[in-house]
């Protein structure tokens, strides 16, 4: 008997990164487009899971027959959601936002099995970056990281010196949580 394919719901080449670090490579890549505007007084945690949930039941409805994981990563400080920044002066004020105060990275991921068996988890990693000052600002503008990134920043990049505290998964800020992950995987049957 054949194995069922896997689907990663996500064009990020970090999550492909991530999945390679364990083992695992999906069989096909389908990145799902959907609206990912926060519902009215939706938290970041429902906003993560929804949003994730979203990506992979798109792709499970065009690909019935394949375990499907989708995942979705926002920052927030307090109940205020960063997403992707949506030009450079957003970006800054994301970073002048979280300098020198704790924030959140919250991952959803849910997996979707063929017959529509559906799991999901949540990752949630508390991160304190030191006080930012304008050349510290600078150098993120300037690294041109912030382009495509939740919060405007990416701690496998320029950001990781700016990290005083972090408290949970680092794989998960970089864009999917490991340990989540395989414990989703393995959990619904889905077998390299």
């Amino acid at each position: 008997m054949s194995r069922a394919p896997l689907i990663l719901a996500s064009a990020s080449p970090r999550r492909l990164e991530l999945l390679a670090q364990i083992g695992v490579r999906p069989d096909a890549v389908m990145a799902a487009d959907v609206d990912e505007t926060p519902l009215k007084d939706e938290t970041p945690r429902r906003l993560v899971l929804r949003l994730a949930g979203l990506k992979a039941a798109a792709i499970a409805e065009q690909r019935p027959d394949a375990f499907v994981l989708g995942a979705d990563t926002i920052v927030a400080v307090g109940t205020r959601i960063l997403g992707k920044p949506v030009d450079a002066a957003d970006a800054e004020r994301m970073l002048r936002l979280m300098g020198g105060r704790a924030h959140k990275v919250l991952t959803g991921v849910v997996l979707i099995a063929p017959g529509g068996r559906r799991s999901e988890r949540l990752s949630e990693t508390r991160i304190k970056f030191r006080l930012l000052s304008d050349a510290d600002i600078a150098r993120h503008m300037g690294a041109g990281e912030w382009k495509d990134a939740a919060g405007a920043y990416k701690i496998q990049g320029v950001a990781g010196a700016d990290v005083a505290f972090l408290s949970g998964s680092h794989s998960s800020v970089v864009g999917l949580p490991l340990f989540e992950t395989h414990n989703l995987l393995t959990g619904l049957g889905w077998r390299p």
